[in-house]
C-alpha cells in the first residue's frame, strides 16, 4: 500500500566555505540524506537552498531564498525544512534558536534524521546540549587552526592570503610556500626600488606607476586602492620576512623568496616616516615635458602649460599661473623654452678623453671596494655586536623598570635596533658577493652621460623626465626679459664641467706652445697594484687644487654615478 504524501519539504544545506562547495561533495551528501529521510517520512521535496557560509553567521543568502519561498508556497498543510545535522544550521547556540525561530515564524517546521525537535523538556534539553557541541566543536576546529598556523608561521612560513606578486606553490617539504608571481612581482621590485632610491618621491607615485602596467591587478573600477598601494610598501613580506602583531610573532625570515632586500625595506619605511614631498603630478601631458621644471623668475613658482587656440591652429605654451605675481597670466612659447634647453644638453657632452678618465676612476674605486669587501664584513660584525650588546642593556632596564611608558619605549627600541641587526646580517651575507661587473653596471650610466641629448631626443615621455631629473640640480627658471636662465646642474655634469673649466685655464696659462702629455698609467686587476695619479697630478702646473678634488666627493668612491645607475638598472 502506498503511503500517503504528509507535507511538502524543503531541504537546507550548508558548507562552512565557496571551496567545500565547489570541489567537495558535502552539500550532495547532506541532499542525499534529507532526500532518502523525506521519503522515508511520506514528504514530497519541493526545493532545494544552500549556503557556503560559515556556521557562526546568520546573516545567509540561501537560507533568506528559503524563508521567502516558504511565505510565497505555504498551504494549509504546512511546510517542513529538513536539515541533515544540528550543525548544519548553526554552529552558534544563539544562530541556531534564531533561525530556528524564524522558521517556525515563516509557517513551518523543522525536521532532521539526526534528532527529533520535540517541544518536552527531554527534547529541548538534548537540543541545546548538541547545540552547545556544535559550537564547542567550531570554535575548537578555530583554535587548532589558529595554533597551527601560528606555528608554521613561527617557522618562517607565510600562512595568509598571497599578497600581490606572490602565489601559493606545494612545497616538497609539505604544505605550500611562496613564490613569485611573473610578471607582478618584477613590476612590484621595480616600484619599490624606485621610491627607496628617490626616483619616485611619494607613494601616489608609486601607486601610479603600478597602474601603468597592464598586467598589475587592479580592483573592479580598474585602478589600485591607496590601501594596496600602503600594504605593499610597508609589508616586510616583500623583504623575504613574516611578522603577525595579533599572533605574537615577531620579524624573522621567511621560507619565500624575497621581492627588495631588507636594506631596500628599511630605506622605504625611512622615506615614509620622513618629509613627505610633493607628488609628481599625475595631468602632466606628453606635450609639456617640462612641466613642474620651469619656474617663474619672478614668483619663483613652477608654470603650468597648455595649449592656445590661435587664428590658424593651436600653439603650446607654458604659462604662470601663481596668484600675486606680475606677470600671471603671462606665457611664453613652449619651443623657447624646451629649445634653450636642448641647448644645454648638447653642451653637456663630455670629450671622450674626459670620459674615459671618469670610467677609469671609477674603475679604481670599484676595485679598491672589492679588495675591502672582507674589512667591511668584519666592521659590520663588529657593529651587530655592539647592536647585540645595546639589546642586552636594554632588556636588562625592560626587566628593572616598573612604569608601563617607559617598559613601551624600552621595547620600541628594541624592535628598532632588532631591524637594524637584520639589516646588517643581510649585509654581512652579500658583503663581497658582485651581482653586476663593472662594465655591466656602469655601461648604460656612462652611455648617458656621454650623450645626454640623445635619450631626450629619442626616448619615451618617462625617459625625459629622467633626463631632467638626472640632469638638473634645481629648477630651469625663465626670465621673462633675458630668456631661460643658465640652470644648476646634478652633481655628476657639475664635476665635468669644473674639470673641463679647469683644462680651459690651463690652456689660457700655458698659451700656443705644445703642451706635455700626460703619461696614461695602466690600472692591474688587482686593486693593490693600481697606479692611477691623484688630479692634483692630471692638473699639475695650474696653480689650484681642482673644485672636484677639493669637495672629496670624487675620491671617495662611486657615489657620483649611483643616480644614473639607478635609473637604468644598470
Amino acid at each position: 500500500m502506498t503511503r500517503k504524501i504528509n507535507h511538502q519539504a524543503v531541504i537546507y544545506c550548508r558548507v562552512s566555505t565557496k571551496k567545500q562547495a565547489k570541489e567537495g561533495n558535502g552539500l550532495s551528501s547532506q541532499e542525499t540524506r534529507c532526500r532518502e529521510y523525506a521519503k522515508h517520512r511520506g514528504h514530497r521535496v519541493v526545493g532545494v537552498f544552500t549556503d557556503d557560509v560559515s556556521g557562526k553567521l546568520a546573516q545567509r543568502p540561501g537560507f533568506d531564498q528559503m524563508l521567502a519561498f516558504i511565505r510565497k508556497a505555504r498551504s494549509n498543510a504546512g511546510l517542513v525544512v529538513i536539515i541533515d545535522d544540528i550543525s548544519r544550521m548553526a554552529r552558534d547556540v544563539r544562530n541556531h534558536f534564531d533561525l530556528k525561530e524564524s522558521i517556525f515564524r515563516a509557517g513551518a517546521t523543522l525536521e532532521s534524521p539526526s534528532i527529533e525537535f520535540g517541544s518536552d523538556s527531554d527534547s529541548i534539553l538534548i537540543e541545546h546540549l548538541l547545540a552547545s557541541v556544535a559550537q564547542h566543536q567550531r570554535q575548537k576546529n578555530g583554535e587548532q587552526a589558529k595554533n597551527r598556523m601560528r606555528a608554521r608561521m613561527l617557522g618562517g612560513y607565510w600562512v595568509f592570503m598571497a599578497p600581490l606578486g606572490y602565489r601559493y606553490e606545494k612545497s616538497g617539504s609539505g604544505g605550500s610556500i611562496l613564490v613569485r608571481d611573473e610578471p607582478v612581482a618584477s613590476i612590484i621590485e621595480e616600484g619599490l626600488t624606485g621610491y627607496a632610491t628617490g626616483r619616485f618621491n611619494s607613494k601616489a607615485e608609486v601607486k601610479r606607476f603600478l597602474e601603468s602596467h597592464a598586467e598589475f591587478p587592479v580592483c573592479r573600477h580598474g585602478h589600485l586602492t591607496n590601501q594596496q598601494a600602503h600594504r605593499i610598501m610597508t609589508r616586510p613580506i616583500y623583504a623575504g620576512y613574516v611578522e603577525s602583531d595579533v599572533w605574537g610573532v615577531s620579524l624573522r625570515p621567511g621560507q619565500h623568496e624575497a621581492i627588495i632586500s631588507l636594506a631596500t625595506f628599511h630605506q622605504i619605511q625611512e622615506r615614509l616616516a620622513g618629509k613627505p614631498l610633493a607628488p609628481t603630478r599625475s595631468d602632466i601631458h606628453v606635450d609639456f615635458p617640462l612641466r613642474g621644471y620651469v619656474t617663474c623668475g619672478d614668483c619663483d613658482h613652477p608654470m603650468t602649460a597648455n595649449w592656445t587656440k590661435g587664428r590658424n591652429g593651436r600653439y603650446p605654451y607654458y604659462v604662470c599661473r601663481h596668484r600675486g605675481c606680475d606677470r600671471f597670466g603671462k606665457s611664453v612659447k613652449r619651443d623657447t623654452v624646451e629649445g634653450a634647453f636642448e641647448a644645454m644638453l648638447t653642451k653637456l657632452t663630455p670629450r671622450p678623453e674626459l670620459l674615459a678618465l671618469f670610467s677609469k676612476l671609477f674603475r679604481k674605486r670599484w676595485l679598491e671596494a672589492e679588495s675591502k669587501a672582507h674589512e667591511g664584513r668584519a666592521a659590520m660584525k663588529r657593529e651587530m655586536a655592539g647592536i647585540e650588546k645595546r639589546i642586552g642593556n636594554l632588556l636588562d632596564r625592560i626587566m628593572e623598570a616598573e612604569s608601563r611608558a617607559v617598559i613601551s619605549r624600552y621595547e620600541s627600541e628594541v624592535e628598532k635596533l632588532e631591524l637594524e641587526k637584520l639589516v646588517l646580517n643581510e649585509k654581512v651575507a652579500s658583503c663581497g658577493t658582485v651581482a653586476q661587473d663593472y662594465d655591466e653596471t656602469f655601461r648604460t650610466a656612462f652611455e648617458f652621460i656621454a650623450n645626454p641629448w640623445n635619450l631626450w631626443n629619442n626616448g619615451t615621455f618617462d625617459d625625459k623626465r629622467i633626463v631632467l631629473n638626472l640632469t638638473l640640480g634645481s629648477h630651469l627658471e625663465y626670465d621673462w626679459n633675458e630668456g631661460v636662465r643658465t640652470a644648476e646642474l646634478s652633481l655628476p655634469f657639475r664635476l665635468l664641467q669644473d674639470v673641463c673649466d679647469q683644462e680651459m685655464l690651463m690652456a689660457e696659462r700655458v698659451g700656443f706652445e705644445p703642451t706635455v702629455r700626460l703619461p696614461v698609467h695602466r690600472i692591474s686587476s688587482a686593486a693593490h697594484s693600481t697606479t692611477l695619479p691623484p688630479l692634483r697630478e692630471v692638473f699639475a702646473g695650474s696653480g689650484k687644487v681642482p673644485p672636484v678634488e677639493r669637495s672629496g666627493r670624487l675620491a671617495h668612491g662611486c657615489g657620483l654615478a649611483k643616480p644614473f645607475v639607478t635609473a637604468f638598472g644598470g
